[in-house]
């Protein structure tokens, strides 16, 4: 079973400094209480500390300033646009401009407003926002950066709200604010006298928006924040009751697909017999759309079966006649040099492969659209983008941005698929097109073949050895372009990313920001050259990093045999700074790395910095015959992790049970990354159309043994990312335990991408594969 622990490491410096700063809010004219923030600059921390017994590296770009700090400086000028409600009926609501797609952010965030008012967090109503262009930057889910964002002006709006209530509370009971308690939302005199919140909210409101300014709970004492707490919608999850965006039942708006060409892009040339299929059974409109055929029904099920009924004539689509190696050959052509030229010294090299993988989530892509003859439209769907979502939604049926409301639906998974609106921006062009509101759902085949991917990529490191010392570490990444649509969230960086090298620009930024070599390793460099911009990816989870880290984890082993010393120990005494350096030695010490392991099986180790946090990875992998060959009908099966222990200071954490449940999700994804999960191009399409053909990490593979160490003392003042951050080391700990359990260290990624297939591949055509109709035939 899983399991979970809490940990301490050293002793802390004083923290209380930081979080006795005064900060400024706002109490908003409204009838009722309205709070909202005012975010001051945080001081950049984490200066490197020099290693006697290594050549110190001078700290690269995200150690000073790191993705998280990108993103939250483009949302300070308008944090106090968001804003706290304290309603009549005692309860507190807020609007979240971020998407839950099950990370669990709308119950963080309860606690964090439940932390700071009194309250207890099923009192603190917390819903997602529409669609909001006046946020401009601030409507951004992605990069792990939800709590690491809103933190603070969350936590000063709550203070704001519960001071104003206190003083409203003194002044009707008359007694000084100091004798006043607050608890559950109720507010009570040393006399005995209470007061709910509801019969405060006016009395507490204010007839014009002022400034006043705050102090924040003390970390000391939190009662809420760092208890573990079940994810609030978790009923509603398990009995069926939640609601998805496909779920929603919005009048008249049917289920729709479209139908795709068989190659990846394929655009339509002409339809052979759409009349036919606007006859068939439940089939109310078919009509040609940019991206197919779109085909509207009273079912999913007839839906489909008119799409798998049209025949088309497609061309060949954007990598028409491409496969794997080609692809890789392109890739090779466009790989930047290393810098220190091979033979200095002692050198070592290695040279990696990262092939595509599916960017799809639990949900599929979806939206509702209702494209209105007044000008109007309305949209619903899980969009992490809403600002840019709405604005190309507006630009494709040709009207004012404002003209279009858009409804963020909390969604089932994202993994960074969600930060594109092609599902919104397809479901208003039928639409618009059919005059009717459509529910439109991608397939699972639509998913695989034609949508966005982790895209394939090399990394080459090139380390010289010096002694007892690294003197250079050098990383060059080169891969398929990664489409970073969405820019920061809004219109105008959205545009500029498609403006000529415009998408190449924000994906150096996004590397530079993102890409840590968390050793003193001498002159240490990291460099990104994209090429190739025909395929559809996007800003995966974890991005660059679980490649980046891979590889140059697995090069820490190199150089670490090369100086005749154990892995674990090369890190613990490399290491940059204290804070990452405690976290590798719990790891090792919690593992008892280094015990005794029978032949074909080892341990590996890795370490990853990002996210304002820092991982550590020990893995147990069974390479053995008899586990590899094992035979699981249809099933990718290979070498099995055993057991992972995973150690993560992650700053503060707001709910523990929450943290956890996202590591064990990054643990899945660092194995489906080192060992099963990609997709195969064959002239000009994915050969995978489901999740059947897509060997994400299975029951067979995951770990019986989960060891999950949480330092809930870190010496960080401020939450860091936890969506990601369970991804990169991992991955790396994965490739490092069978480089150590085979004797050969993997040359690409995932290690069974060329292995044979274990099913036929469907046809592109009929583009959605039939559902099986022998599953009991299966069953037990």
């Amino acid at each position: 079973m899983p399991a979970h622990r809490a940990a301490t490491t050293t002793p802390r410096p004083d923290r209380t400094g930081v979080s006795r700063r005064r900060f400024l809010g706002y109490v908003i004219a409204a009838p009722t209480l309205v709070v909202a923030a005012e975010m001051g600059r945080e001081a950049i921390m984490g200066a490197p500390e020099a290693s006697a017994a290594a050549v110190p590296s001078p700290p690269l770009p995200a150690e000073l300033y790191d993705l998280l700090d990108v993103l939250r400086d483009s949302a300070r000028p308008t944090a106090n646009l968001i804003r706290i409600e304290v309603n009549r009926d005692g309860t507190v609501s807020f609007a979240l401009p971020r998407a839950d797609n099950g990370q669990g952010i709308i119950t963080s965030t309860q606690m964090i407003i439940a932390e700071e008012m009194n309250l207890d967090p099923d009192q603190v109503i917390v819903t997602l926002a529409d669609a909001r262009p006046e946020l401009v930057f601030n409507q951004l889910t992605a990069g792990s950066s939800t709590t690491f964002t809103t933190f603070t002006p969350i936590r000063v709006a709550a203070a704001l709200a519960q001071g104003r209530l206190l003083a409203a509370a003194s002044a009707q009971l008359g007694q000084e604010v100091g004798l006043l308690t607050s608890r559950q939302g109720l507010i009570t005199g040393n006399n005995g006298k209470a007061l709910p919140f509801g019969e405060l909210t006016e009395a507490a409101s204010s007839s014009v928006t002022e400034a006043t300014d705050v102090v924040l709970k003390p970390r000391e004492e939190f009662t809420v924040i760092g208890t573990p707490r079940t994810k609030s919608d978790a009923r509603e999850m398990v009995t069926g009751k939640k609601q998805f965006a496909t779920d929603l039942q919005i009048p008249d708006a049917l289920p729709t697909v479209i139908c795709r060409g068989p190659g990846l892009n394929s655009a339509l040339i002409s339809v052979d017999n759409i009349d036919e299929v606007r006859n068939m059974p439940g089939v109310t409109d078919v009509e040609e759309v940019p991206s197919g055929v779109a085909v509207r029904a009273n079912t999913f099920g007839q839906a489909i079966d008119g799409v798998n009924a049209i025949r088309a004539q497609w061309d060949g689509g954007t990598i028409e006649g491409e496969n794997d190696d080609s692809v890789l050959a392109k890739l090779r052509q466009g790989e930047l040099p290393l810098a220190v030229p091979a033979g200095v010294g002692d050198t070592l090299e290695g040279d990696f492969v990262f092939y595509f993988r599916s960017n799809s989530s639990l949900e599929t892509n979806c939206a509702i659209a209702d494209v209105r003859s007044d000008g109007t439209a309305e949209v619903w769907g899980p969009a992490k983008n809403p600002i840019a979502a709405q604005a190309e939604c507006a630009k494709k049926l040709g009207i004012p941005q404002n003209a279009v409301t858009f409804h963020v639906i909390q969604g089932g998974g994202s993994f960074g698929r969600k930060l594109f609106s092609d599902a919104a921006e397809e479901a208003c062009e039928v639409s618009q097109k059919m005059g009717k509101p459509v529910k439109l759902m991608w397939t699972r085949a639509d998913d695989s073949r034609q949508g966005r991917t982790h895209p394939m990529a090399t990394t080459r490191i090139r380390a010289l050895v010096t002694g007892d010392s690294v003197a250079s570490f050098e990383i060059r990444h080169t891969s398929v372009a990664t489409e970073i649509n969405p820019g920061l969230g809004e219109a105008i960086t959205a545009a500029a990313t498609k403006a000529p090298l415009g998408n190449l620009t924000v994906s150096q930024s996004i590397y530079v920001t993102t890409q840590v070599t968390p050793y003193n390793v001498g002159v240490s460099t990291s460099l990104l050259n994209e090429v190739d911009m025909r395929f559809n990816t996007s800003s995966m989870r974890n991005i660059y990093s679980p490649d980046t880290a891979m590889a140059r984890e697995l090069m820490i082993d190199k150089i670490a045999e090369k100086m005749g010393k154990d892995p674990y120990e090369f890190r613990s005494e490399f290491t940059k700074l204290t804070r990452w350096r405690d976290v590798v030695d719990r790891a090792a010490e919690e593992a008892d790395w280094g015990k005794s392991m029978e032949p074909g099986t080892a341990q590996g180790i890795a370490m990853h910095v990002e996210y304002k946090g820092v991982t550590c990875a020990v893995v147990e992998l069974d390479c053995r015959p008899e586990t590899v060959n094992r035979q699981i009908r249809s099933a990718r099966t290979g070498p099995r992790v055993t057991k992972v222990t995973f150690v993560v200071d992650g700053g503060i954490i707001i709910n523990p049970r929450g943290f956890e449940a996202q590591m064990m999700g990054g643990i899945n994804d660092g194995i489906a990354n080192a060992l099963t999960s990609s997709l195969r191009i064959d002239d000009g399409h994915f050969v995978e159309a489901s999740w059947d053909n897509y060997f994400y990490t299975r029951q067979w593979n995951t770990p019986p043994e989960m060891n999950i160490v949480i330092i809930e003392d870190s010496e960080s003042p401020e939450p860091g990312g936890a969506g990601e951050v369970g991804v990169a080391a991992t991955s790396a700990a994965v490739a490092c335990a069978y480089a150590r359990a085979t004797g050969k260290t993997p040359e690409y990624f995932p290690i069974l991408h060329k292995e044979p297939l274990p099913y036929e591949p469907y046809p592109t055509v009929p583009p959605v594969p039939p559902s099986p109709t022998n599953g009991l035939d299966f069953a037990s």
